[in-house]
């Protein structure tokens, strides 16, 4: 379409409503014919110069509706006119040429009789924000929903942010500029570095500051000097081996670290409104109403999203084996139970180990490699717990780093978001669809 001063149309879209053929079916409802009515679909859907000019008439006609109480007779009169005259030569075989010099004419009457948009742009600039949010809100309802994995419970499945300290590596460099960018954009590492620009000990640092969600600032004292340091992860000076009193001259790394980032995923939320969710299948559920069940007190922060691997079903029986492996209703879970494939990989002589596959641990086999206080609820191979009707029983494949069903029990399936979709950054060995 043309330029159009003064703003009177807004931008028509191709896809306009079929019922823009309106106008040309009360014609045919007066004496045309079933077939010259689908010979103009055809011809809509065959010629963009008939679309444009079925979509012209069509808003014209709308705008006409919307200003009718304002405009005059004989204004009315001239814009039905140029509208009958563009429908009249919209036929079989029809010159493109006379087509396009009667749109010209419309387009000038609707100029000259009509009001034009108040700040048109303006208002077609929002209708377009508002769409695109209503769409990414409607996709993110019922369909995808992004997903950061916040701890390091699912690993080596899904990670969490893992860190490294660079301290005890002086050879170790960190990318500058371009590649510290692409270094991030790829494989979403980041690097957080401070070095010291006066001697002195190390006398104080602030409590870290949440500015933006997975944001944090915090300041460190060194040789009176303040330093700012921002990163995403928690327990920064943990991580980075950064101890109170310790001396530092000038040009020493107080901090040297390198973080990458968890995997950012995308939750399936539209699978389980036609099926329920399967065992073994990676789920993400609300922290809303779980209770501890030795003390009926919240067992976590109660606006969280965790995601772990369904276990058991209402009903079921779950005890945890001495040989690591869960067993429901007598029936013991290994590698040949579907989707288990890689949590019960492991090799059962040595002992289990952070971040690798381990199998799941009871209470008094934890507490024999050391790691007290995981399984409560399951304190030796003995103990049962039966799962109540309509909730879930989950654990995390990071076995010795997990806080799951072990230690507050089952929860509501009403809980339940989605299963795991696909990663879609960074672009690790993760990427896509290959956790399992």
């Amino acid at each position: 379409m043309t330029a159009v001063p003064g703003a009177i149309f807004r931008r028509i879209k191709w896809w306009a409503k079929p019922a823009l053929f309106s106008g040309r079916s009360r014609a045919a409802s007066a004496g045309g014919t079933a077939d010259a009515e689908e010979d103009m679909i055809l011809r809509w859907f065959l010629s963009r110069t008939v679309r444009r000019a079925i979509n012209l008439c069509a808003h014209v006609r709308k705008t006409v509706n919307s200003q009718r109480d304002v405009l005059s007779e004989p204004a009315l009169e001239n814009i039905a006119a140029a509208i009958a005259a563009v429908q009249a030569v919209i036929a079989p075989n029809a010159d493109k040429k006379l087509v396009k010099d009667r749109l010209t004419e419309l387009e000038k009457a609707a100029h000259k009789w009509l009001q034009p948009y108040p700040h048109a742009s303006l208002r077609e600039n929002v209708e377009v924000v508002l769409v695109a949010a209503a769409i990414a809100l409607a996709i993110h309802t019922f369909f995808l929903k992004p997903f950061k994995i916040p701890s390091g419970s699912m690993q080596p499945t899904l990670y969490g942010i893992t860190s490294e300290n660079l301290l005890d590596e002086p050879e170790a460099r960190i990318p500058a500029g371009l590649a510290r960018f692409i270094d991030f954009l790829w494989r979403g590492t980041s690097y957080l570095h401070a070095v010291a620009e006066t001697d002195g000990v190390l006398e104080a640092f602030e409590p870290p500051k949440t500015i933006l969600p997975f944001v944090k600032r915090q300041r460190i004292k060194v040789g009176g000097q303040w330093y700012v340091v921002w990163s995403s992860v928690d327990h920064l000076l943990e991580r980075a081996g950064v101890e109170r009193r310790h001396f530092y001259r000038t040009g020493d790394d107080i901090i040297k670290l390198k973080v990458t980032n968890g995997d950012h995923l995308f939750v399936d939320r539209l699978t389980y409104n036609f099926r329920r969710p399967k065992r073994g299948e990676i789920i993400v559920f609300e922290t809303k109403g779980i209770l501890s069940p030795i003390t009926r007190l919240p067992a976590m922060d109660q606006d969280q999203f965790y995601i772990k691997r369904l276990v058991a079903m209402g009903g079921e029986r779950v005890r945890s084996g001495n040989d690591r492996h869960v067993i429901i209703n007598g029936q013991r879970l290994d590698p040949a139970t579907p989707r288990f494939e890689n949590a019960y990989s492991f090799d059962p002589k040595p002992p289990p180990r952070e971040n690798q596959y381990s199998g799941h641990l009871n209470e008094a086999v934890a507490a024999r490699y050391g790691k007290s206080g995981i399984a409560p609820l399951f304190p030796d191979e003995k103990a049962e717990v039966a799962v109540r009707p309509n909730h879930y029983m989950v654990m995390g494949d990071n076995t010795v780093n997990s806080s799951d069903s072990r230690t507050w029990g089952d929860f509501s399936r009403t809980n339940v978001i989605g299963k795991y979709g696909f990663v879609y950054w960074p672009f690790s060995t993760r990427f896509g669809w290959t956790a399992r």
